[in-house]
């Protein structure tokens, strides 16, 4: 195939400001820079108790131009939406600032990144108003997540979150759900888990949306329990690739099957329980693709890289 924190205070929007402690690592938080260690969150922040937060995951990676992030308008759109749900304010453009400050600040070129806006402090109980609301980014160079390499999947007997009890966004609580099939497949042996519905219909891994090949034809696996992915997106417009609902079966007769994220990136499957799978020379060609069109050296996609 040919591919073409301590004190709880509402989220400041003044500039964003330098705090007095000037340590190697940095996490901004409500409007200021500090030391990753000088934050404390108290015992009875909303989000600790009940998952009232929403995050993304974000990358930064070194280009010839300097550390770019790779489509941070998009990964903020999604994270609008998921505060909107809460009904907690979010503004991209302060979230945009606060990411590239923070970056610039850790030095990092290749990097990891975390926003997580949440309720923080009040009572306890199930309503969210009377609670403030906080902003925070931190980056990290560590990768988080498959990372490239060729996973061994166990197949879930946990359902993923159907999207009529929960959308499939990066709501905190939500991924409750992914720690406990992760922990069940490794208790197995595998690395990671795969989610299917009581169809036999694939949804996607605990943290990454799937793909197979077949006979040199690309195919995105589509569920509406799954997130839509930004990298599954990107993998489409680069590669045309059709999208469809994808049965377990199907999955198992493909020649190649690849798990895509941002923190994954483009990462090969080894086997899906006992099904092995080949050196995946298909979803070699993409990685390379993919590795080169985040770090702007491909035209296709110069678009999606906001410089830091």
């Amino acid at each position: 195939m040919s591919l073409n924190v301590a004190a709880d205070a509402a989220v400041a929007v003044a500039p964003i400001a330098e705090a007095a402690r000037a340590p190697s690592d940095r996490v901004w938080f409500d409007g200021a820079l500090h030391a990753v260690d000088a934050l404390q969150a108290g015992l009875t922040t909303h989000a600790m108790h009940y998952g009232s937060g929403v995050f993304e995951g974000i990358r930064a990676y070194a280009t010839d131009d300097g550390a770019a992030v790779f489509r941070l308008p998009e990964h903020l759109a999604r994270m609008r939406e998921g505060a909107a749900l809460l009904g907690m304010a979010f503004d991209p453009a302060l979230a945009t600032e606060a990411v590239l400050a923070t970056l610039r600040a850790n030095r990092h070129r290749d990097a990891y990144v975390r926003p997580l806006a949440w309720f923080g402090e009040g009572g306890f109980g199930l309503d969210v108003e009377g609670h403030a609301e906080h902003l925070m980014v931190a980056t990290t160079a560590t990768r988080v997540h498959l990372a490239g390499t060729r996973a061994r999947l166990g197949i879930s007997s946990w359902r993923r979150n159907p999207a009529d009890s929960l959308p499939p966004l990066k709501l905190c609580g939500a991924y409750v759900n992914s720690i406990l099939a992760k922990r069940q497949s490794k208790s197995r042996g595998f690395d990671e888990a795969l989610f299917t519905d009581a169809d036999g219909f694939v949804v996607e891994c605990t943290g990454a949306n799937v793909f197979l090949v077949k006979d040199g034809r690309l195919t995105a696996v589509a569920h509406r329990d799954a997130l839509p992915g930004i990298t599954r997106d990107t993998l489409i417009a680069l590669t045309g690739a059709s999208s469809r609902a994808v049965t377990v079966a199907e999955l198992l007769d493909a020649d190649e099957v690849f798990a895509c994220g941002t923190a994954a990136e483009v990462a090969p499957v080894q086997a899906i329980e006992d099904r092995s799978y080949g050196d995946n020379p298909v979803t070699r060609e993409l990685a390379d693709l993919y590795a080169r069109v985040v770090r702007g050296q491909a035209e296709a996609g110069r678009g999606w890289l906001t410089a830091v």
